[in-house]
């Protein structure tokens, strides 16, 4: 295990695309922690992820991994990391028992007593092929490889996509009980905050390839709130302190960056709490200041 303080660091990572830019990127996450990497689809998070692989070359910027650098020291990063992809990337001709017998030949940390555990416990057959699996049992065998040698980073790509609830709050346990091992860090990308909610130590939200926020969950869910007024009382706000405004019909719901000082600011107001999925929602629209 290295000696690194921070499992992730990205420093203004640029790639453009035809019609589509990751715009200098930053953002870290902390060893022993779990970032939870939020955005709509198609706003920069595979990307990202992919740039940290290495699987696309970025255009500008800087990207260490368990404190190594991501294209030197590829071969020994890839070695103490896992990564789990929204889509399988295994042969649909392969068993569980195959899948076994490649990873133990490309990880030198392969453990097989502990793959099967995980096979049991998602009650996995062994010789089934991958391609006759739901999209629930892909995942889980995907996880399954991802856990079992002794990686201390995992990266996800909305990994819970797709599965009904049950299967994903067992799932989300399992990251959990992984992360028991101080030594261990994940980043996880989804478009799904409550999942992100319920185990996720830091947010960052990727919005059209910026990143519009990035700190530690319970902080931004404390300092945002959402002011519900009339369409006169939201004229007496300063733009300054809103993220934006929801108009509606019946009157206006503003979000605000700072719910305690607004509390003595606009005292008259009541502010109420908010959740992951509205300060998306708000951030999202924050250059339009003013939706319905």
């Amino acid at each position: 295990m290295g000696d690194y303080n921070n499992a992730i660091e990205i420093k203004g990572i640029t790639k453009h695309f035809d019609g589509f830019t990751l715009d200098n990127v930053s953002f870290e996450v902390a060893k022993g922690s779990i970032m939870g990497y939020i955005g709509q689809n198609g706003a920069g998070k595979t990307t990202t992820i992919r740039s940290l692989l290495n699987i696309i070359p970025i255009d500008n910027g800087e990207i260490r991994l368990l404190g190594l650098d991501h294209i030197k020291d590829e071969a020994e990063i890839k070695q103490r990391m896992a990564v789990v992809f929204d889509e399988l990337p295994f042969h649909d001709i392969f068993t569980a028992n195959d899948m076994a017998k490649i990873f133990e030949g490309l990880y030198g940390q392969w453990n097989n007593s502990i793959y099967k555990e995980y096979l049991d416990r998602f009650q996995l057959p062994i010789h089934k092929k991958i391609g006759q699996f739901s999209k629930g049992m892909q995942m889980k065998l995907q996880i399954a490889c991802a856990l079992s040698h002794n990686a201390e980073l995992l990266i996800m790509d909305e990994p819970t996509t797709g599965l009904d609830p049950v299967v994903r709050d067992e799932i989300l346990h399992i990251f959990m009980e992984y992360l028991e091992t101080e030594e261990r860090s994940i980043l996880m990308s989804s478009h799904i905050t409550s999942d992100l909610e319920k185990i996720a130590d830091c947010v960052t939200y990727i919005d059209r390839g910026k990143i519009l926020i990035s700190g530690y969950k319970d902080e931004i869910l404390e300092k945002h709130g959402v002011i519900k007024c009339s369409k006169e009382e939201l004229k007496t706000i300063d733009p300054k302190d809103i993220v934006s405004a929801r108009i509606n019909e019946f009157g206006a719901e503003a979000m605000v960056y700072d719910k305690e000082a607004m509390n003595y600011k606009y005292n008259g107001l009541l502010i109420d709490s908010t959740s992951l999925e509205e300060i998306m929602l708000y951030y999202v629209n924050k250059e339009k200041k003013e939706w319905s």
